[in-house]
């Protein structure tokens, strides 16, 4: 079996609404499929999938009234379990560093607080937060990767901490 990358991402949303307004109108992602689960137990789940390029989809599932689903939790993943905001995120691709650089300017036009270009040595990119708290990414490959040295476990640079706790303006550049 070959690897294809993956089908779909899963996540939850307090707010299916403003999530779908931010990934639709704010990233431009169309929605493919909307379900409504009717659950057995009582109250209903929202589920919405989005597609993001190259057969893989997004999606969100916000529950309504279930039974042991709390009302309010953590949709953001990072600060319910206490880890920093790098530590989980998503990394849509930009394609080049020109379309990085349109990409960043268009989410500033619609008022997105989003970072200045990180220059990795083999990628640059850029760092924003969904209505859900979620960190994203976008990101392109300046070269390509899976060199020796690449593969070699090593120190590269040194970074504060705090340039894994915020996420979004206080990425190094």
């Amino acid at each position: 079996m070959s690897h294809k990358g993956f089908s779909h991402i899963g996540l939850s949303t307090l707010d299916l609404d403003k999530t779908c307004d931010f990934y639709e109108n704010v990233l431009g992602f169309t929605p493919v499929r909307c379900d409504m689960l009717r659950i057995k137990e009582g109250g209903q789940i929202r589920h919405v999938f989005f597609h993001i390029g190259r057969d893989q989809l997004l999606a969100f599932m916000e529950a309504q009234g279930v039974p042991g689903i709390p009302a309010e939790y953590d949709a953001g993943i990072n600060q319910g379990l206490g880890v920093p905001s790098a530590f989980y995120h998503f990394a849509f691709e930009a394609g080049s560093v020109a379309a990085l650089e349109a990409k960043r300017a268009e989410l500033l036009a619609k008022g997105v607080q989003v970072s200045n270009i990180v220059h990795h040595d083999a990628a640059q990119s850029i760092y924003f937060r969904d209505p859900n708290n979620i960190s994203l990414e976008y990101c392109c490959m300046t070269r390509d990767m899976g060199t020796e040295d690449d593969i070699r476990m090593q120190e590269r640079f040194t970074l504060s901490l705090g340039d894994f706790q915020g996420g979004v303006g206080d990425r190094p550049v």
